[in-house]
């Protein structure tokens, strides 16, 4: 059975957010909804996610899950705007507890409560979304934590591959690895050449002109620029550590991360009513 997939993008942060739903019973899961923050001013706004929920009660969907692909170093989650307007649950991999280790007390956060996430999804779980059914595959490499939701003939991979002529993400973030990655998206090439892929990001490489979001195991084992098939495991890893170092960290990935692994609640207000989020410093001698 096929789900309807609807797919909004965050042109800022280059993030396509996937809305999929079941025709039947209208249950629909949102995967890696964005807040629109502007660092500059420190300005955060909810006009993107207010747009989706307008989508969402346009179309009498129910909203039954926010789905994380993993902790997001790139933008801030409306994971918990989401689950407070519409009462729908929270689900990211359980290897979440990886960079909740490193994070909380990089940030110095209160600890975050055992139910900061409603579902912590291990390999093969499954979650019910009308008569489709939500498999979880851990896909880790980008992070400890990734995974990859399968829905009817739909994988939504996150950051872990993008479209054919771009390649795959980075693997160079805590608990990241190359090797451990190439494994992870020879499962996902594994599937039925029919599959199709959702990709979590798109960043226009040289010589296209459009914003693509979709493709397929197909496509992508013959055309993936890093990773097509005949790309030994090797190759690839020499391939994206060299990369890798040419990277800088994400723009927001400072206040991405504390917001984040907190399924996107922000931090508790100051007594005179203002929300700060921390910038630790690393001062160099």
């Amino acid at each position: 059975m096929k789900p309807i997939v609807q797919t909004f993008f965050d042109q800022t942060t280059a993030t396509a957010t996937h809305l999929v739903h079941d025709p039947a019973t209208r249950q629909a899961a949102l995967i890696d909804p964005v807040l629109d923050y502007e660092p500059h001013g420190g300005i955060l706004s909810t006009r993107s996610a207010a747009a989706i929920l307008d989508a969402i009660r346009a179309q009498n969907l129910t909203l039954a899950y926010v789905l994380e692909t993993h902790i997001h170093a790139d933008h801030l989650s409306a994971g918990d705007w989401f689950r407070r307007h519409t009462g729908a649950k929270i689900g990211i991999g359980a290897r979440i507890s990886r960079a909740q280790e490193v994070f909380v007390p990089l940030f110095e956060l209160p600890a975050p409560e055992a139910n900061v996430f409603d579902h912590l999804l291990e390999d093969g779980d499954t979650l019910p979304l009308g008569p489709l059914t939500i498999r979880v595959l851990h896909t880790p490499g980008h992070t400890p934590a990734c995974v990859t939701y399968l829905i009817g003939d739909a994988a939504f991979v996150g950051d872990t591959m993008f479209m054919p002529d771009f390649g795959t993400a980075r693997a160079d973030f805590p608990g990241g690895d190359a090797r451990t990655l190439y494994r992870s998206i020879r499962r996902v090439l594994a599937l039925p050449g029919e599959t199709r892929i959702f990709v979590g990001h798109d960043y226009l490489p040289a010589g296209r002109t459009e914003y693509q979001f979709q493709t397929t195991v197909a496509a992508a084992r013959a055309g993936n620029v890093h990773v097509h098939d005949g790309i030994s495991e090797d190759e690839f890893v020499a391939m994206r550590q060299a990369r890798d170092a040419t990277l800088r960290p994400p723009a927001l990935i400072l206040p991405a991360l504390q917001v984040n692994v907190r399924a996107g609640a922000l931090p508790e207000a100051s007594p005179a009513g203002r929300v700060f989020l921390k910038i630790p410093l690393s001062v160099e001698k």
